[in-house]
């Protein structure tokens, strides 16, 4: 066993509610810390000493912290898309001079451009590509992250996606979903409703046979696929036994209805939703992921994630990290921007990053420093916890455990 400690502060996120608002008072915070591992998971959290002097004598090797930290449970990027090739530097320039997102699309830019570069590198490519992103993540505190294809749109490419993110090499456990409905490709001959039975047909069997992910995503706008097209969609991915997630009321409403009929696990962006959409998530189990990189990326205004929270709902914070509407890809940066705006708790920011985004991805493993969870840590150099936020991403992480090991 391994006794990590004594931490400043630890701040648990236990004993939290899954909906709705919270208080910082609600936080669990332990004064100097010491957190008690048995491999990989937590058997013990609670004072340094107490659990020193109880666990003496049991080959205890000692983990020893001889400065200030601040412990947090690892962060959680519920929604990324870090498996890509190619720059949109060039779409990002046509936006600060004023074309919208759907100008630049129509004329050769936004998501297609990505994907044809994509498909242009090798598998291998693109996993060291993922590598490369998701070990930022890590450094930036994040050790779980979601990690959408999409960026293939054939079903040679959409594997060599999936396959290529689930087998990058990388401390962050990677969460794979496949996101094959992006957008109907621009060199599909048929409409979208064939190119979505193509993928159901002839891609989602294979990946469900090599276990390339459990979740499927699907882009609802103007520019992607209808209400309708993803309503039948959705219902055949149901039947094949994936969960299913929604790109939803990013630009137009709509997406967030569909999402609580089919039932999905999450609908993620959340910037066009109106107060009957927010009440109609809050009085749903499907959780709210809100992703302030888009809205910085692109210069729109963030979710409403005040009001959702107060209507009830389950807010999660994602980053989005893309090559076009979120090329930032620092979660916790973006989070605590986005309290500001949208005037979240401490706590609330918190949550959104690590027990809510885990629910988000269907994960009661983690997000939560508790015993039997899984010991992924990350301390910053400060005596107060609330330093963290208020300084607003720019004090990074001073230590990083993943499963109890240092990294």
């Amino acid at each position: 066993m391994k006794l990590i400690g004594p931490f400043k502060q630890l701040i648990t996120m236990d004993k939290l509610p899954l909906k709705g608002p919270l208080n910082d008072d609600l936080l669990e915070v332990i004064e100097h810390a010491g957190i008690l591992i048995n491999n990989s998971s937590i058997k013990a959290i609670g004072d340094y000493e107490f659990l020193k002097s109880k666990f003496d004598g049991q080959s205890l090797d000692l983990d020893f912290i001889d400065e200030e930290l601040v412990a947090f449970p690892g962060f959680i990027d519920a929604h990324t898309h870090i498996c890509w090739a190619g720059s949109r530097a060039n779409d990002y320039a046509k936006r600060l001079s004023g074309k919208t997102y759907l100008e630049i699309a129509n004329e050769g830019g936004g998501i297609w451009s990505t994907v044809q570069k994509t498909r242009e590198l090798s598998q291998h490519e693109l996993q060291t590509i993922t590598e490369i992103r998701a070990n930022q993540l890590l450094k930036d505190g994040v050790t779980t992250a979601e990690v959408k294809s999409g960026y293939g749109l054939s079903v040679e490419s959409e594997l060599k996606m999936l396959r290529a993110i689930n087998n990058a090499f990388t401390e962050v456990d990677l969460i794979p979903t496949c996101l094959a409905a992006h957008i109907c490709p621009k060199d599909f001959e048929g409409t979208t409703k064939e190119y979505l039975n193509q993928i159901r047909i002839e891609l989602l069997p294979i990946v469900k046979t090599e276990k390339l992910s459990n979740r499927v995503d699907i882009f609802i706008e103007d520019s992607a696929f209808s209400v309708s097209d993803a309503r039948e969609y959705l219902r055949e991915v149901k039947d094949l036994g994936f969960d299913i997630v929604i790109h939803g009321d990013q630009f137009s409403v709509g997406g967030s209805q569909l999402a609580i009929e089919m039932n999905a696990v999450s609908v993620d962006h959340l910037e066009a939703s109106d107060m009957a959409a927010i009440e109609n998530i809050a009085h749903s189990n499907v959780i709210a992921t809100v992703l302030p990189g888009a809205s910085i990326g692109l210069g729109i205004p963030f979710a409403p994630a005040r009001k959702l929270l107060d209507a009830g709902a389950c807010l999660a914070i994602a980053s989005d990290w893309n090559p076009g509407s979120a090329p930032n890809g620092d979660l916790f940066m973006q989070a605590s921007i986005l309290g500001v705006y949208e005037k979240l708790t401490i706590a609330e920011t918190l949550a959104g990053i690590t027990s809510r985004s885990a629910a988000a991805l269907k994960l009661n493993d983690r997000g939560i420093l508790k015993k039997g969870n899984i010991a992924d840590i990350v301390a910053f150099k400060t005596n107060d916890y609330r330093e963290v936020i208020y300084r607003q991403g720019k004090l990074k992480p001073e230590k990083v455990w993943k499963k109890g090991k240092a990294l």
